[in-house]
This record gives structure tokens, sequence and C-alpha cells, in this order.
């Protein structure tokens, strides 16, 4: 069923903000920049500004193109039997096909992109899909 595989969502991501609440709801930490600032008027002047720093830990989840019949019952057998991983959830989205033109010496040409339809698939804890393990 599957066709494609378009994108993994597996490293931690450290997010800065300057909302102080995120202290209290996502544990972040505060953390103090320095930086110059020069202008004509005042000439060069330090300043300070603090922000708040926590990591958004990694989804395991995983994106595949799969043919357009695939309902999420066949995604979710398939991506179990192939990759040996258990499967929470499967989240589908169709996309259109896109207009495209290009103008050439010889006129206008119009043509389509492909329809296709994108599998999101949410794994267990701790489980991953390693792609690269076959090469």
């Amino acid at each position: 069923m599957m066709n494609d595989i378009t994108e993994k969502s597996s490293q931690d991501k450290q997010i800065t903000t300057g909302n102080k609440k995120t202290v209290e709801t996502k544990g972040a930490v505060e953390v103090t920049k320095s930086y110059t600032v020069k202008s004509k008027k005042h000439g060069e002047r330090k300043k300070t500004k603090t922000v708040y720093q926590y990591t958004k830990p990694a989804r395991q989840v995983y994106g595949f193109i799969v043919k357009p019949e695939a309902n999420k019952i066949e995604i979710k057998k398939e991506i179990e039997q192939k990759f040996n991983v258990n499967v929470v959830s499967v989240n589908t989205i169709r996309y259109n096909g896109k207009t495209k033109r290009r103008y050439t010496r010889s006129g206008v040409i119009t043509g389509r992109t492909n329809a296709f339809k994108k599998a999101i698939v949410t794994l267990q804890e701790g489980e991953t899909i390693d792609f690269y393990s076959n090469i």
C-alpha cells in the first residue's frame, strides 16, 4: 500500500520563548542574553533580555505517501508487518494535484501534478522505525 516515505520527527526540539508562563507549564529554564545596541543618538549601549528555553520531546510520528484507495486499517496492518512496530493511530490526508503553467517560446504549457494521499502514523512509546538499516 505504501509508495514512499516522506518525513520523520525523531529529534527533540529546543524552543525559546519570551512567555513567562512556560516556566510553570513546561519546566522552562530562564536564560539571560546580552547584546549591544548601536544608535547615532545614544552611541553604544549594552542591553540584556530574559528568555525562557525548554525542550519539546520528539514524538514517534512518521509520514508515508500511500495509495489513494488504502484505508486506515490497511495502512496500519502493512506498517506493523513491514517494520515490526505497534501502531497507535493513523491519520490520513488527501492532497489535490496542482495546476502548473510555463511560459515558453511556443506558448503557454499547462499541466498538473499528481494527487496523492499521505498517512501520518503514530507509534507506541519507545518504538522507532529505522529506515536505513537495510542499506
